[in-house]
């Protein structure tokens, strides 16, 4: 198994520090000191017990003062087990009886009484050694359960903390690799089988049903393999299931939001359908109905037929607005990129509306190259924005100004109209939107289909522009198209002919 790179550790641990309660001095620690400190603390401990018998020989009977070395026996008792107490209950019992009981000076005990001592010393490091080993083990098991409850908290964080799934299970795999020091170890959505090098560990949630594999090394050591199965894998399990269901509910969620867009735009479909189709078609059917009649006028017949010609160009603008946006969304108008002049396009998308739409001024800077794009796609882009415009200018003419800004081409379609507030400057590239209706040259009402912008939009972008609006309530509006500038490739010149000697 290869081993983190070096550092990485580290890094890890700076990104989410592990906080434990400072520990005060004097109190027991889940590991004990080292044997070392131990022996050379009881030797110096029983030293100082024995100096001070001599001091308070004056004060109590010698007997009596064997209790002098009890704290040593307790000191190292307590904080370096039973073993190394024991030895310094006999150490203790030796010195006492060496340089304090009579015979002094000679390792005998005449008075059978004095063993009294020696058994007291070794029952107290025996029972401060058993409270001291009980006491340490529930302090190293406060630390393990601490370190998995901020395990715990940490694997929460990374995955439910909104980032991606795949990103946050490999986080959280790190977590618990640095957690027991372990080389590597991964986590894998679904099931996964183990191998010789890896041992694969099930992660279920709540209802028992396996949602991931934890991979972690085959030669795992016996307390991180029990904590694994004990404590981390069902909490990891959990957090797993809980993230996955988190992804589908938003998954469906966009899901659903997406349905209700679409049902959204069918009803606006259906709507413009029925009003939209089935005014010029009601004005056609009627129209033919009137002219077959034997009263009519010749000044009657010329206007009737005039009627059908105009609702009929209405009927086929409106059918191919429906087939560009269709188009657009199914994501298949791809545009056939070639060298465009951008006053070309504007004069043909200007010349396509009817005459009776109104004035279209061109301004054009003499710097601005050929772009790059498709000509009949702008040309219906450019053809909407102005009959947008037109519609809303009350008659008044509008502008149109193309200018270059570095390595971008500026179109600005600029009308006179009543403007666009705040709250429809946010939906009016929406399909079947339809703002503030106005009026034509003639004072007569648009009912526009509400597709022009949007198809404007899908074409502009389709072709490597974008397309934005900057208006105020009563004071005009304007749209602006910028498109990218490319540098058309030289041709080659070939070589250059050799130059000849004069003769």
């Amino acid at each position: 198994m290869k081993a983190p790179p070096p550092g990485a550790a580290d890094k890890f641990k700076s990104s989410a520090p592990r906080v434990f309660p400072a520990e005060r001095p004097g109190t027991l620690r889940a590991s004990r000191p080292h044997l070392g400190l131990g022996i050379a603390a009881a030797v110096i401990s029983v030293g100082v017990a024995t100096a001070a018998v001599y001091a308070l020989k004056e004060l109590a009977p010698v007997v009596s003062l064997s209790v002098v070395y009890l704290p040593a026996v307790l000191l190292v008792s307590a904080y370096w087990g039973l073993p190394l107490g024991l030895a310094t209950s006999l150490l203790s019992a030796a010195a006492f009886n060496f340089f304090h009981l009579p015979p002094v000076g000679r390792f005998t005990i005449a008075d059978s009484r004095n063993w009294v001592a020696l058994a007291a010393f070794t029952i107290v490091a025996v029972a401060v050694s058993t409270i001291a080993e009980v006491a340490r083990s529930r302090a190293a098991e406060a630390d393990r359960r601490r370190a998995e409850a901020d395990l715990a908290a940490a694997l929460a964080r990374e995955l439910l903390g909104g980032t991606e799934t795949p990103r946050a299970l490999a986080a959280a795999a790190r977590r618990v690799a640095e957690s027991l020091g372990l080389s590597s170890a991964s986590i894998e959505l679904g099931i996964c089988q183990g191998e010789q090098r890896r041992l694969a560990l099930p992660l279920s949630g709540a209802d028992g049903i396996q949602v991931a594999t934890l991979l972690v090394p085959s030669d795992l050591p016996a307390e991180a393999e029990q904590r694994l199965g004990a404590h981390i894998v069902p909490a990891l399990g959990a957090l797993v299931a809980i993230a996955v269901r988190r992804d589908a509910l938003q998954a469906e969620a966009v899901e659903t939001a997406a349905l209700r867009r679409s049902d959204d735009v069918k009803t606006a479909l259906l709507r413009t359908v029925s009003h939209d189709l089935r005014t010029p078609v009601t004005a056609i059917v009627a129209a033919g109905h009137a002219l077959g009649s034997d009263s009519l006028t010749p000044a009657e017949r010329s206007e009737l037929s005039d009627a059908v010609v105009e609702e009929g160009e209405q009927l086929a603008a409106l059918v191919d607005k429906l087939l560009d946006l269709s188009r657009l969304q199914a994501g298949r108008a791809e545009p056939r990129e070639d060298w465009v002049s951008l006053e070309d396009v504007v004069l043909a998308a200007r010349d396509s509306l009817p005459d009776s739409s109104g004035e279209v001024r061109l301004a054009v800077d003499p710097d601005v190259p050929p772009v790059r794009a498709d000509a009949g796609q702008l040309e219906r882009a450019f053809a909407n924005l102005l009959e947008n415009a037109l519609r809303y200018s009350g008659g008044l003419p509008v502008s149109v100004l193309i200018r270059r800004s570095g390595s971008r081409a500026v179109v600005r379609v600029v009308d006179q109209g009543p403007g666009i507030g705040p709250a429809e400057r946010q939906r009016i590239f929406e399909p079947f939107y339809r703002g503030w209706a106005g009026t034509n040259s003639r004072g007569e009402p648009w009912t526009g289909s509400g597709l022009g912008l949007s198809i404007a939009k899908g074409f502009v972008e389709a072709n490597g522009g974008t397309i934005s609006v900057e208006s105020l309530p009563g004071q005009g509006s304007s749209f602006v198209v910028t498109l990218p500038i490319e540098q058309p490739a030289q041709a080659d010149p070939g070589p250059e002919p050799a130059a000849t000697l004069p003769t």
